[in-house]
């Protein structure tokens, strides 16, 4: 929690645009035929040390392990099923037989190597808070007063003065400027919208886009008062154009939200597909930016004062500070 995402990379590191490369970068590929226009494969020199979390049912497996003899965290994910690839998948298919039962039957399906791909999130060199990011561990709900906020959360946030430089490359065009969807560039109410990593852009199902704002002193939605409607009226209203007009999908197809405790601390909306389970969704961290409008047009104070309620996991530093303070 707090630091830069694992999928982030700094532009003008050699390995970084290798990986963005790795990950299906249009710009890495343009024939669109998922060759790597001769570019090397990175993850051919990846020693795994752990398995640190292995989903089955989300088709994804993170690991820990070496890169060039540095610390390096490798996400594999299985890429979703597109409903135009359905007939040559059937088409084209290697099918073998499990199990045949009456009306039940089973195969093995191997489709063509083009629609068989995975998707490879590297982050390098790792640091040892990325590790343990995906690692999997036993988690608490924190219940944070106001005043907890200012004596507990704020100092640990400041002391431990976690890197957002990913985000100002953003912001500055110095990186990801040709992923981004709209821009309001207005210092006071402006924002990017750009797709999250997490995201293929390949159907609408699962959209999952970022709203990151230009203001550089906002934190999380703790720091948010009256004198904010503005920005988050602007966010709400044209980022739901934006996807609109370039994905078709309304504004009654969207969940709009924070997080809190953010994954990192520059305030950010979400906008997700209500069709999918995007993490982070559940009410014990998501707050709909509809709620939080309406919050602080009746209390200007809302968030600054009110107690907030989120899940941290055994090793997050932030929990050993509420543990030490009492507060759990």
């Amino acid at each position: 929690m707090g630091d830069a995402p694992l999928k982030r990379v700094n532009e003008g590191d050699e390995l970084g645009q290798k990986v963005k490369k790795q990950k299906g970068d249009p710009e890495a590929d343009p024939s669109g035929n998922g060759e790597e226009c001769g570019e090397e494969n990175i993850l051919s020199g990846f020693k795994t040390t752990a398995v640190l979390k292995d989903s089955a049912r989300e088709k994804t497996i993170f690991l820990h392990g070496k890169l060039d003899e540095q610390e390096a965290v490798v996400i594999l994910q299985k890429t979703p099923i597109t409903v135009v690839s359905v007939a040559e998948m059937f088409a084209s298919s290697k099918l073998k037989l499990e199990m045949r039962n009456d009306i039940y039957s089973t195969y093995q399906l191997q489709p063509p190597a083009h629609l068989n791909v995975l998707k490879a999130t590297v982050v390098c060199p790792a640091t040892e808070k990325h590790v343990k990011k995906y690692q999997v561990q036993e988690s608490f709900l924190v219940e944070e007063t106001g005043e907890d906020y200012l004596s507990i959360t704020l100092p640990y946030i400041q002391e431990k003065s976690f890197s957002l430089q990913w985000v100002f490359n953003i912001l500055e065009k110095k990186a990801e400027a040709d992923r981004i969807v709209y821009e309001d560039p207005d210092p006071d109410v402006g924002f990017v919208l750009l797709p999250d990593f997490k995201w293929d852009q390949k159907q609408t199902h699962d959209l999952y886009l970022i709203a990151i704002v230009h203001q550089r002193d906002l934190k999380s939605i703790r720091e948010l008062t009256a004198d904010h409607l503005p920005l988050l009226q602007n966010i709400c209203t044209k980022g739901k154009e934006a996807i609109l007009k370039r994905y078709g999908l309304p504004a009654s197809k969207l969940r709009v939200y924070f997080h809190y405790q953010p994954s990192y601390y520059h305030l950010h909306v979400h906008f997700t597909a209500l069709a999918s389970e995007a993490p982070g969704s559940g009410v014990e961290r998501a707050h709909l930016l509809s709620d939080v409008i309406q919050n602080l047009r009746a209390d200007g104070g809302f968030y600054r004062q009110r107690s907030l309620s989120f899940p941290l996991r055994a090793d997050d530093g932030l929990l050993a500070r509420f543990q030490q303070a009492g507060r759990l």
